[in-house]
């Protein structure tokens, strides 16, 4: 299983306490990556926000600087949101970034958990679904082809035109990023097309019937069942007891998913409904390195199998200092029990 880090850049890493200038975020952040690649990760992802409070409005730039610095570890969207961007520049800055890393870029293509991006690019919140359904065909389109005709709805047509640069790997891995819409998980197992599954609340093991769904829709379409792989995005963090990582997390966990649960109609985040999320069948991995290690074994039997598992620590407020340390553990010691 390959294991990994997904980030959002968010700036308010500072813990609660003086707020950090949006450079310095940056650097720590780049930091991070680089310590992902020493502790032996698999994967770093970056997420992409338009809102304030977030620096990754435009990933590829931060996952080329990270490639500068580093040599193995794999390079990926957490996600490009698709369905407000235009399908040319995500293939050509995703390939550029494969040229920059020599073969190391990835891209997770969904519609995004957030709805900013829509008025800011001029695109109607009615059009979610059409949107993203046109795009990413045009996007595969071009992944395939040096050359391109296409006609759609909300891009202008294209007659035999060449699309550059060209990425290494051809072609160019792309998952589809997914949260909890059936139609989502059978798009993607039409097309043959690696899922990656966001789990940030509820009971991981109630996504099988949804992940079933990809499967049985992937071998319909004629594809073998090793192209089928399932990955997990979860949040989760990791200390040296499951006690510290608990101290650590909760806090700064509670306060940020309180402040979103504004927005989205949720009740505030409270130390009982943490405790139940973090429980044996809960989708946070927040505790020791053995606790979580064992914690990911039960989610991938009980999802028959993933082939991926990313951790997203950004939304608990933790300090630089500890998330580096986080990284160290997930890398030295919850991998090589996960794998062994």
């Amino acid at each position: 299983m390959e294991i990994g880090i997904d980030s959002f850049a968010a700036r308010f890493s500072s813990a609660g306490k003086k707020e950090l200038k949006d450079a310095d975020a940056m650097a720590q952040l780049l930091e991070r990556m680089v310590q992902a690649e020493r502790a032996g990760l698999d994967v770093f992802g970056v997420g992409e926000h338009h809102r304030k409070g977030f620096l990754d409005s435009a990933p590829t730039l931060i996952l080329s600087a990270a490639a500068a610095r580093t040599e193995r570890i794999r390079l990926t969207s957490a996600v490009t949101v698709l369905s407000a961007a235009d399908p040319v520049r995500v293939f050509q800055n995703f390939a550029t970034l494969d040229l920059i890393s020599r073969g190391r870029a990835e891209m997770v293509v969904g519609r995004g958990s957030f709805t900013d991006a829509f008025p800011l690019f001029g695109y109607k919140l009615q059009d979610y679904d059409e949107l993203f359904e046109e795009k990413l065909g045009l996007l595969l389109k071009i992944r395939a082809n040096e050359f391109v005709t296409w006609r759609g709805k909300f891009r202008p047509a294209l007659t035999e035109q060449p699309v550059y640069p060209r990425p290494v790997q051809d072609p160019i891995p792309m998952w589809i990023g997914v949260g909890g819409t059936p139609e989502s998980f059978v798009r993607a197992g039409s097309l043959g097309l690696p899922l990656m599954v966001a789990v940030i609340g509820g009971e991981t093991h109630r996504f099988r019937p949804l992940i079933d769904l990809y499967r049985e829709a992937g071998k319909r379409a004629g594809y073998p069942e090793e192209q089928l792989k399932v990955g997990l995005h979860s949040l989760g963090y990791v200390a040296e007891t499951s006690e510290k990582a608990i101290e650590d997390f909760y806090p700064g966990y509670a306060a940020s998913m309180t402040e979103v649960g504004k927005e989205r109609g949720w009740p505030p985040m409270t130390r009982g409904r943490f405790e139940a999320q973090n429980g044996p069948l809960g989708a946070l991995l927040v505790g020791g390195p053995e606790e979580v290690a064992q914690k990911i074994l039960r989610h991938a039997e009980a999802l028959g199998g993933i082939s991926r598992l990313t951790f997203q620590m950004d939304s608990a407020e933790l300090s630089h200092d500890k998330l580096m340390q986080s990284i160290e553990m997930i890398g030295g010691a919850v991998a090589p029990l996960v794998n062994r």
